[in-house]
């Protein structure tokens, strides 16, 4: 089944030139990541607790930033189930968790470790009847605390009396990192890292107090990781963006009536307009009306029109917009052809 190419977000600005306006478009863009069509089952892996040579340095980092040892386990098993639901939705995978993986993740904590051996690759497949293996490399809490000192008003049995408020304040940054390996072409098709950032507040009447109002913050790490799988997953699934369009306002009664029908979401009553001045003896009114035309092939979804509209623009009448509008749709038109194969695996 073909997919859509674009709608027409009800979206009308006026841009910094006073003969065109713009009219917003959403696209659906190609996944950054394209898996080969043979791969049907994936089998998702937790490599990302660091080896015992480095576990002395990812105790003292713990201690430093007040995480507890379980902090990070906890949000690395969140992510790969988040990872492992959102493929399942997918519909068009079977995701196979592995809850223990036998190979040690050789990195210091906040790095990518190495690739797996492609030998370890074929005994995860083999075990799991996979094509692939999705493994999160890489699972780190890093936390950065500080203090402040506001004054308040204290309540007593003499009245309301000045006094201090200490608010601890703590901003801890998730690092999460992703590898797909496909076992047939023996290709990491895919390494990424991404940060999500979490901030926490506490009071208290000295330090300690406010400081142990941050201790219990498992469960926002635990959401954190689920979000970052799920961010994951949708790299092999295509997305949608907005883009804006340039269109002609001005040239003859045909325009300012169709860019009145176009505000009001009339684009074939403006198409209409348009279309009777593609012939204006006038050769810049013309190319404008061509130009146009092609902007109401795209909304239509019709990629080869608006191209041959563009074209004729550029070409017969050296529309200044055209001709970088011609190569706007050519890499639409290649994403378009991207987008089909992807909806056939």
């Amino acid at each position: 089944m073909k997919m859509p190419i674009a709608i027409v977000l009800a979206a009308i600005t006026f841009s910094a030139c006073s003969s065109t306006n713009l009219v917003s478009l959403s696209v659906l863009e190609p996944a950054p990541v394209s898996l080969p069509a043979d791969i049907k089952t994936v089998a998702v892996i937790n490599r990302s607790a660091v080896n015992k040579q480095n576990k002395v340095i990812d105790a003292i980092d713990k201690i430093m930033t007040l995480e507890g040892p379980a902090l990070d386990k906890a949000g690395a098993e969140a992510s790969v189930n988040g990872l492992t639901d959102e493929l399942q939705r997918n519909g068009r995978f079977t995701a196979i968790k592995i809850p223990v993986l036998p190979v040690e993740n050789n990195a210091a904590p906040g790095s990518f470790p190495s690739p797996l051996a492609w030998n370890e690759v074929e005994k995860i497949c083999a075990a799991n009847h996979a094509d692939a293996v999705f493994a999160l490399e890489l699972f780190d809490t890093d936390s950065k605390i500080n203090y402040a000192v506001n004054p308040v008003s204290l309540k007593t049995q003499l009245g309301n009396l000045p006094g201090v408020e200490h608010q601890a304040n703590m901003q801890t940054l998730v690092k999460t990192g992703w590898r797909i390996y496909d076992l047939k072409g023996r290709m990491v098709l895919d390494e990424y890292a991404f940060n999500r950032s979490l901030n926490y507040s506490a009071k208290g009447l000295n330090p300690v107090a406010a400081a142990a109002g941050l201790i219990n913050r498992k469960e926002a790490v635990k959401e954190a990781g689920i979000k970052t799988g799920q961010a994951y997953a949708q790299r092999i699934m295509p997305y949608w963006i907005r883009v804006s369009r340039d269109y002609y306002i001005k040239g003859s009664d045909n325009f300012t009536v169709g860019t009145r029908m176009a505000r009001t979401g009339n684009w074939n009553g403006a198409a209409e307009r348009w279309l009777k001045e593609i012939n204006n003896p006038n050769g810049k009114i013309a190319g404008r009306a061509c130009y146009n035309m092609a902007i109401i092939s795209e909304i239509n979804g019709d990629l080869d029109k608006a191209t041959e509209w563009a074209k004729k623009a550029y070409e017969n009448f050296n529309d200044r917009l055209a001709l970088n509008y011609v190569n706007i749709l050519k890499n639409r038109k290649l994403n378009d052809d991207i987008l089909n194969d992807q909806a056939k695996q």
